[in-house]
């Protein structure tokens, strides 16, 4: 930080000024390219759905590439220049960016826009995730069934514009920052692979007939109240699922509320706990099956189903063997036509799983859930190491990125 503070008062003692985004660079849309254009070796290209599952705050390497005759039928980012996710499952998410680092240029999807400028690359990125940038975000994101923002709307959010000089700086230790929690993430990664394995074999040695997945119990969907109406949201009280906070994990906190009105008035369902949440919808599914026991009784969104299970079928048992099948139902049942990734829900309910008697389910459950603590407990070990990074990015962040503003 006293490096930081010793190069604001030699080149900006009167403060810094704030500019519009549309002042320090353009906003490119990209053009279209679909799963079809695909190929193993071609032009790099970024989809929008990538940005948010994929990348990290810059990249020099594409996961993809598109055939290398649509070179001029493609808008192209260059080094240097930002790839910003327009279209997003919520405004939360919406205006992820990723800073192209990489030496060759590279075609970048419809649903984002390449931001060239005259700034720091890795200091801008970082803006774009900050607090600055999600509170004015926020009067400019429009959402229906997605949330959108236009090149011309992000032009008008402002941005802190220090000497280059002091935006490398920061920069510099932001990245350090996000490099401390990666490798922790990557342990983390390690660990839960080891115990995916062992999970796996647990399953494996289960010695009963297998059903299908649809045939374990009702699988309740649910739908998003009109955000527009505040009577379904302020002072709510009911638990509301996102698809975006279901993870592979149990939990018994929920961040969304809606109202009792919300409840009488829409086709809104209570669902009793426990249940097992799968997300059907979601760009998530590009990379990851996001499965999560639920605790509490609860609504859900409409881009997932919660299972309401059986009698003498145990929550937490097909919650454990949806974990451990995630990765092939994945590969066997996304469909990734279009803009967003979704589940074949004919694929998904024929899926199926062992299911020994009641007494057996549960005492699997309770070896795995041994195993699941060792990893995945937020109050201890690298989980918790890995929240406390993140926390202190944040703090620091948005600290850097804060300056007295010059008059």
């Amino acid at each position: 930080m006293s490096r930081i503070d010793d190069l604001i008062a030699e080149h900006c003692p009167a403060g810094v000024e704030r500019a519009a985004l549309s002042d320090v660079g353009e906003f490119i849309r990209g053009r279209r390219f679909t799963k079809a254009d695909y190929v193993e070796d071609g032009l790099g290209a970024i989809h929008y759905g990538e940005v948010y599952t994929d990348y990290g705050t810059w990249t020099t390497r594409v996961k993809r590439f598109v055939r290398a005759s649509m070179r001029d039928s493609l808008r192209l980012a260059r080094k240097g220049d930002l790839v910003i996710a327009a279209t997003g499952e919520n405004v939360v998410e919406l205006g992820k960016a990723v800073a192209w680092l990489g030496d060759y240029e590279v075609a970048v999807h419809d649903d984002c826009y390449i931001y060239r400028h005259s700034l720091d690359p890795r200091f801008a990125a970082h803006f774009f995730q900050s607090s600055d940038f999600h509170q004015q975000k926020g009067q400019f994101a429009t959402e229906s069934k997605l949330a959108r923002i236009s090149g011309a709307n992000l032009g008008k959010i402002k941005i802190s514009v220090p000497p280059l000089a002091i935006q490398r700086e920061i920069a510099s230790i932001l990245d350090k920052m996000e490099c401390l929690k990666a490798e922790l993430e990557a342990e983390l990664e390690y660990r839960s692979r080891q115990y995916a394995y062992y999970r796996r074999i647990i399953l494996d040695r289960v010695d009963a007939d297998a059903v299908s997945l649809g045939t374990l119990g009702r699988w309740q969907g649910g739908m998003t109240p009109s955000k527009s109406n505040p009577s379904y949201w302020e002072s709510g009280t009911i638990p509301w699922l996102a698809s975006m906070d279901v993870s592979d994990t149990s939990t018994d906190e929920i961040r969304g509320r809606v109202t009792q009105r919300a409840l009488e008035e829409t086709s809104l369902r209570l669902v009793r706990a426990p249940s097992v949440a799968v997300v059907m919808r979601s760009n998530i599914l590009r990379r990851v099956l996001p499965v999560g026991l639920i605790k509490v009784d609860t609504t859900v969104n409409q881009d997932m189903r919660l299972l309401i299970p059986r009698e003498d079928v145990d929550a937490e048992y097909v919650y454990q063997a949806l974990r451990a099948d995630s990765e092939r139902i994945r590969s066997a049942c996304v469909r990734t036509d279009g803009s967003m990734a979704a589940v074949d829900s004919q694929g998904f309910f024929g899926w199926e799983i062992p299911l020994p008697s009641l007494d057996e389910q549960r005492s699997v459950a309770l070896t795995l859930r041994h195993f699941d603590m060792l990893v995945n407990d937020l109050s201890i070990g690298l989980p918790a190491e890995i929240a406390a990074r993140q926390k202190q990015y944040e703090y620091y962040r948005d600290k850097l990125l804060t300056f007295e503003e010059a008059a």
